[in-house]
């Protein structure tokens, strides 16, 4: 019998790294490249995969299945445990959290790069994060576009293609190569808790036709899209951070209303699909679809058609933590189908889906076939994408790109584009800029965080030659701070209310709305987060919505900047991508 050779002596030639991260990129690309035909094939790719698998060893075979999070050090770069994951456990993939500038971001990248190239199988690592508005998301000096709903709300299919085009430019050149996006939810329900702004509306056709714009934006620029949450989020009155949500509507409404932008990505080509940990009693009353045989490879492989990779949300979740464990859970996943299942959570949690995995296949309990069929796709994707060849990346270029001027420009005006004027009684806007009158901006805190409403009334204080006074109530104002808002606008001449609601607006906010109505001064109202919130103060002389804040807060400051300047006179340019009922239809939006 053959003395076993390592994968690296018949794929690549040793490359091991001694230089700070800064320098990965040169140091590598000095080193001898991985040999394969100059114009890669999928002949020639199938064969070079077929030869990894051949000769994983079983942790090696587990360790591509498994996507856990990073760990940090001080310094904001991944410490021992990350490395921990990687080296010894051969994690084939990790998802990045927290936020950092384009320079570190790439250093970090080509830390995790470097401890897999040091590996016996020496195979890349996918690194993906969640961009949905933008490289900003993870990036902090990268580019932030509106929420997918304000995308969906400029109705410009072309726009959202290049949306898509400039967050892949920048996420790349800072290391990344796979972005969970876009969301492909219906939003359905008004009081979703989870999906709300960041899906691109309740219309099946606006948001199929955006979700294949945003799937050709990022894969046409050399990163992994994922449509997400299979089968669908977008009609669910439950977080499934938190709980377990079950959708009851029937077969026809799945296939009519929340199936089409999942089938039409897999129709453009999308190279990953994200699980729901969401009970779709359609198809599997029992189990949520992340867990389901029915779901996974019944309805989205069989039906569907899709042969891409299926990606799980995090295992971490309420919705399946708490019911399942990681262990079991990752069990379930990948006999029901999935590919990867991202391990999210503790170190401990994580280590646990690696060993349940490796004992259940040891065991028999997870075929070798069954792992086989997601190793192809995985490595298949890896060396479609080039990873093999351009693992690491350039910091000074990931800082120019995520710096570019025109991809701000072009976000500022999308912004515009984005924001719809949704009420404007007796021309109560614009107002005039130029004169003298005092603004009063009145909004609550958002989340216990203040600087929302500050940076509204900054935002306003830029832009009119008049003086801006601001009060910032509670979440939910009290009658003393309504009251005290009453008196403080006494000395304005017009006054602009930010609201912000994740599912329902807050009584107390309506009530700070009617108040200062009741002034007898033009008042204009911005929802910030989702565009219902009219529907609570029906009467005010003018409102706007700017789609910019989601469920957990994260600031879209050039959506209401973009607000504050329709305020003063810019063109809106937005529809409504939602109805707001008994109110406002599908496509409603006013100019000037």
């Amino acid at each position: 019998m053959k003395k076993f050779v390592p994968l690296l002596s018949t794929l690549l030639a040793a490359v091991v790294f001694a230089a700070p991260a800064s320098t990965f990129a040169q140091t590598y690309l000095s080193q001898p490249q991985m040999k394969h035909p100059n114009v890669p094939t999928e002949k020639a790719n199938k064969g070079m995969v077929q030869r990894i698998i051949a000769q994983m060893t079983p942790e090696e075979k587990i360790g591509q299945l498994v996507m856990p999070s990073t760990h940090d050090n001080e310094d904001q770069m991944p410490n021992e445990d990350t490395k921990e994951l990687i080296k010894e456990y051969k994690a084939g993939s990790v998802i990045i959290y927290g936020n950092r500038d384009a320079a570190t971001t790439a250093a970090y990248n080509n830390q995790l790069q470097e401890w897999a190239s040091e590996t016996r199988s020496n195979v890349p690592l996918f690194s993906s994060a969640d961009l949905e508005y933008g490289t900003s998301q993870h990036v902090e000096d990268a580019t932030a576009f509106p929420r997918q709903m304000g995308i969906a709300a400029t109705q410009n299919v072309k726009a959202a293609e290049e949306i898509a085009s400039v967050t892949a430019q920048e996420a790349k050149a800072a290391g990344f190569n796979w972005n969970y996006s876009p969301v492909a939810d219906v939003n359905t329900n008004p009081a979703n808790p989870v999906i709300g702004v960041r899906s691109f509306g309740e219309n099946t056709e606006l948001v199929s036709d955006m979700t294949v714009a945003h799937v050709k934006g990022y894969q046409k620029n050399g990163v992994l899209s994922t449509p997400k949450h299979f089968p669908g989020h977008g009609d669910t009155d439950e977080d499934s951070h938190y709980d377990l949500p079950t959708v009851t509507y029937d077969r026809n409404t799945l296939e009519e209303i929340h199936l089409p932008p999942f089938q039409a990505a897999i129709d453009a080509g999308a190279d990953s699909i994200m699980t729901a940990h969401v009970i779709v009693e359609a198809v599997d009353p029992e189990l949520p679809a992340t867990l389901s045989e029915k779901v996974l490879t019944g309805l989205l492989r069989e039906e569907m058609n899709f042969d891409g990779i299926i990606v799980t949300d995090a295992m971490s979740m309420d919705a399946i933590d708490e019911e399942w464990g990681a262990g079991e859970a990752a069990i379930m996943t990948v006999q029901a189908g999935g590919d990867i299942v991202m391990a999210t959570g503790t170190l401990d949690q994580q280590k646990e889906t690696f060993e349940a995995l490796l004992e259940a296949y040891k065991s028999g309990e997870l075929s070798n076939k069954r792992l086989d069929e997601s190793l192809k796709r995985i490595l298949t994707k890896k060396f479609e994408y080039n990873l093999f060849e351009n693992r690491f990346v350039d910091p000074t270029e990931a800082v120019n790109i995520a710096n570019t001027g025109s991809h701000k420009e072009f976000a500022s005006d999308i912004g515009q584009e984005s924001i719809t004027l949704v009420k404007n009684d007796n021309d109560a806007l614009p107002f005039d800029k130029n004169t003298n009158e005092i603004t009063f901006v009145a909004g609550p805190e958002i989340y216990n965080q203040s600087y929302y409403i500050e940076d509204i009334a900054e935002a306003v204080s830029d832009t009119t030659n008049g003086d801006v006074e601001r009060y910032i109530t509670s979440e939910n104002p009290t009658s003393d701070e309504i009251d005290e808002a009453a008196e403080q606008a006494e000395n304005a001449d017009r006054i602009i209310i930010p609201t912000f609601s994740a599912d329902e607006l807050p009584e107390g906010q309506s009530d700070l709305v009617k108040a200062m109505q009741d002034t007898g001064k033009p008042v204009v109202t911005v929802s910030l987060g989702l565009p219902y919130d009219i529907k609570d103060y029906p009467e005010v002389d003018a409102h706007i919505s700017s789609y910019a804040i989601e469920r957990w807060g994260s600031p879209i400051q050039i959506s209401w900047e973009a607000a504050v300047d329709i305020i003063f006179g810019a063109e809106p340019g937005g529809k409504l991508p939602v109805s707001i009922e008994d109110h406002y239809e599908f496509g409603h939006g006013l100019n000037y």
